[in-house]
């Protein structure tokens, strides 16, 4: 992202390699200029800083603008330089975050300034614009993460704070570089330079001058600008617990139906899809999208109709309270809603080897971001699983390392993953697929070295170089605050429907006239969408789909008072079939 330079010394524009950088015509510069405003600007004039939040959006009309990272710092550099047509800033822009760079006038000209509030709506109406800006504001917030721009955390490979605030980063793709301070020379320095003693690792350094002495997840969040919990007291129609697919499409349908709804996740909008590399099934894109991409667009959608997300904030536990519940977060704070739906997902199982716990977060991971594939570049890596997860991986991971191990326990590589991958995988140069194959043991002091893989029909066993382990063998629900609330299945997943009904006290059903809703839970009004419903498609497209489905069935429980239909004098009302209420409402 750097400048180059000209023959004659000057100074030449950025080129736009990636899409990140392009450039509005005439007429849509024309059709931005009634809802802002134009102003001259001069040589040197900070247009915004890093650290702050941006206000506007800013298009250039004439002159140049150039980006840094640690502006007035030592180590200063440029990122980028705009010249007529092109835009400033980056996602945070859209999302409210701060900004992660500084743009700084180089040649004087005139910018014309949109409030980012006005800009949004803009977008919505104009989805060429739309999509434009979009992709340009991920494109550069992609380029920044690969540069390592962003705050910087500054921990030990050892300590699990490090490791949880480097999850938090990575999972809600935020700009930031890891300094270890067992290996990194800089970490050392850095440590003298802010007076902090080892003792007080991890920290976060923001700016060049501020610490954040191993900040909470909040923290954190609050000083990025995620829209961090402000939930004392609160009451909403519908709280969606869980921000992935299901979650966030639950959140849209919600919110453009006019029900006031918050949606809250613990780490991150996104949930696994978040994590995907590369989706290539998901209807109406046949070229695939990065799952980073489908949830940004996701949450923009769901701030566009006015949805609150509140990211992290962990849920602990949920109440009946008369005809409502009331959804308590670990900080003692809670929302009172009138209908609930649970979208909190899975989180990957873990990999049960002997010492591997030492290595996670520094070589042995649970997810294949952008943020993995830069520690691991030429180097061979093994990813373990036989899903779609572990397929996307591999092909994923493969434009980055030097040769990617598929270990999978099964012998068919078609038995768990979509035949498409299937085809990928097995052409892919740089892939290997070892069938079969099972991790007994990691080598490797600080970071992994090689693994130990037995044949588990032969039961022989060889070493395996890799310097980095990438595992996706599963997953369980995220329902434990949820025991003894509802009603779940042997592995832990929510019971929906006729199932949720034979679990639970036949008795509140009867009391109620009707039977459970197809996505209803053993409590009226309570709702479960996507991963964390026993039964469920293990697809972002099926997520989606249940997750507008549930709130079609929140209005069915709302109009029906969602409680007490019935009549006094012969007892409780029979229930509908299904065609018959959706008629009645016609």
């Amino acid at each position: 992202m750097s400048t180059a330079q000209h023959g004659n010394g000057a100074v030449r524009e950025t080129p736009d390699r990636y899409g990140a950088f392009p450039r509005l015509t005439p007429e849509q510069l024309q059709n931005l200029t009634p809802h802002g405003e134009r102003r001259r600007t001069t040589e040197g004039e900070v247009l915004y800083r890093e650290g702050e939040p941006l206000r506007e959006f800013l298009a250039i009309l004439s002159g140049t603008v150039e980006i840094l990272q640690d502006h007035g710092d030592r180590e200063e550099r440029t990122m980028a330089l705009h010249g007529p047509g092109r835009f400033l800033g980056e996602l945070g822009m859209l999302e409210g975050q701060a900004a992660f760079d500084t743009a700084v006038v180089r040649e004087a000209g005139e910018i014309l300034g949109v409030p980012v509030e006005r800009q949004r709506t803009l977008i919505g109406r104009d989805p060429v614009l739309g999509d434009l800006i979009l992709r340009a504001c991920l494109g550069r917030r992609y380029l920044l993460i690969g540069l390592g721009a962003g705050f910087r955390i500054l921990g030990s490979c050892y300590s699990q704070d490090t490791r949880r605030l480097r999850e938090f980063a990575a999972r809600n793709r935020l700009p930031h570089r890891w300094l270890d301070l067992e290996r990194d020379k800089e970490a050392e320095a850095l440590l003298r330079r802010f007076s902090i003693r080892p003792e007080e690792t991890p920290v976060v350094l923001w700016k060049g001058e501020r610490v954040l002495r191993n900040p909470s997840n909040a923290e954190l969040a609050r000083l990025i600008g995620l829209p961090a919990p402000t939930a004392k007291d609160a009451q909403c129609d519908v709280i969606v617990v869980g921000a992935g697919p299901a979650g966030l499409a639950a959140a849209v349908y919600g919110a453009s139906d006019g029900l006031t709804t918050i949606s809250v996740d613990a780490v991150a909008t996104g949930g696994q899809a978040g994590t995907s590399s590369r989706i290539e099934n998901y209807l109406g894109f046949p070229s695939g999208i990065s799952g980073g991409e489908l949830i940004e667009r996701a949450v923009l959608q769901a701030h566009k109709f006015g949805a609150r997300l509140m990211v992290p904030a962990q849920v602990n536990r949920l109440t009946p309270q008369d005809d409502a519940y009331v959804v308590t977060f670990t900080d003692g704070s809670h929302v009172r809603a009138g209908a609930v739906v649970l979208a909190s997902g899975v989180r990957y199982r873990r990999l049960e080897v002997p010492g591997i716990e030492r290595l996670e977060g520094t070589s042995v991971y649970y997810a294949a971001t952008v943020h993995e594939a830069t520690l691991c570049e030429a180097d061979p890596v093994a990813v373990v699983g036989g899903g779609n997860s572990a397929g996307q991986a591999a092909l994923f991971l493969a434009q980055h390392a030097s040769g990617v191990h598929l270990l999978i326990r099964g012998g068919d590589l078609n038995a768990d993953m979509s035949r498409y991958l299937v085809d990928q995988v097995e052409r892919h140069p740089k892939i290997e697929v070892l069938l079969h194959t099972e991790v007994r043991g990691v080598s490797g002091k600080d970071k992994l070295e090689s693994l130990s893989v037995e044949d588990n029909t032969r039961g022989e066993r060889r070493p395996l170089r890799a310097a980095a382990l990438f595992v996706f063998i599963g997953a369980r629900p995220r329902t434990e605050w949820l025991r003894g609330a509802l009603a779940l299945d042997e592995k832990g997943f929510v019971l929906t429907g006729a199932d949720a009904r034979a679990a639970a006290d036949a008795t509140r059903w009867d009391a109620l006239g009707r039977a459970p809703l197809l996505l209803e839970t053993s409590l009226p009004g309570v709702f479960a969408a996507g991963d964390v419903r026993s039964g469920s498609v293990k697809r972002v497209a099926s997520a989606t789909g249940e997750g507008a489905m549930a709130i079609r069935l929140v209005h069915e429980h709302r109009e029906n008072a969602g409680n007490l239909v019935r009549d006094r004098t012969t007892g409780p009302e029979k229930p509908q079939p299904e065609a018959d209420r959706s008629a009645s409402r016609r």
